[in-house]
């Protein structure tokens, strides 16, 4: 049982009702979803909010990428969140803590948090905010509204620790061959990257209109 207070927002304040909201990432809206979350958050009970629908837990979601390849990670059977136990996953993040709250940072800060207690990296990162994503088909998704960085680093050397099984990075066309093994938010970030790589053939930042905004170069 999860016994922790984290960020959560109410659904009415943030999103239309489910059926109604966007599926996948939405990068054009991210400006207006980050200042509802700074004005409407709160903290709740983990344990009540992974079944209240009435409220999206906020998830900071880094995805590392390297040379056009993504990292890919397996849950464990055993994995705190019994719904995505045993799926693939790109996605390193977490809750937001209250104790990261009373700290200076944004949702890129605080999701280094996670990022570092969940893998090993000896390398620096540069952040970029994808969009929010949302799914609202699949219990796990009506309940959490996730703010997607796609992370740019300069070193291979990436391992998994926590309660991860295993983890490896992967060249994208052949993650796109894995997407039915991943939990959903992972198969729609492979989608999103998808578009970029055949418009631009390349996950690696441009100098275009579809970076929405970069966070200060982290070391791990």
């Amino acid at each position: 049982m999860f016994c922790e207070d984290v960020l959560v927002v109410p659904r009415s304040m943030i999103l239309p009702p489910v059926g109604e909201a966007f599926l996948g990432i939405s990068g054009e809206d991210s400006d207006l979803l980050y200042a509802c979350i700074k004005q409407h958050s709160c903290f709740m009970d983990r344990a009540s909010a992974e079944n209240d629908e009435r409220y999206k837990q906020i998830i900071p979601y880094f995805v590392f990428h390297i040379y056009n390849k993504l990292f890919v990670m397996q849950r464990s059977n055993n994995a705190n969140e019994k719904r995505l136990a045993g799926k693939l996953t790109l996605g390193i993040g977490g809750h937001v803590r209250a104790e990261d709250i009373q700290q200076e940072g944004s949702l890129f800060d605080w999701g280094l948090r996670e990022f570092s207690e969940e893998v090993a990296y000896a390398g620096s990162l540069r952040g970029e905010l994808l969009g929010f994503i949302n799914d609202d088909t699949n219990a796990v998704g009506r309940v959490h509204l996730g703010a997607v960085f796609l992370l740019h680093g300069d070193s291979q050397e990436i391992a998994i620790r926590s309660e991860l099984v295993s983890g490896t990075l992967i060249e994208f066309p052949e993650c796109l061959l894995k997407k039915e093994a991943m939990e959903s938010w992972s198969s729609l970030v492979c989608d999103a990257l998808a578009i970029r790589f055949t418009e631009l053939g390349t996950l690696a930042p441009v100098s275009s209109g579809k970076i929405i905004a970069w966070d200060a170069q982290k070391t791990i």
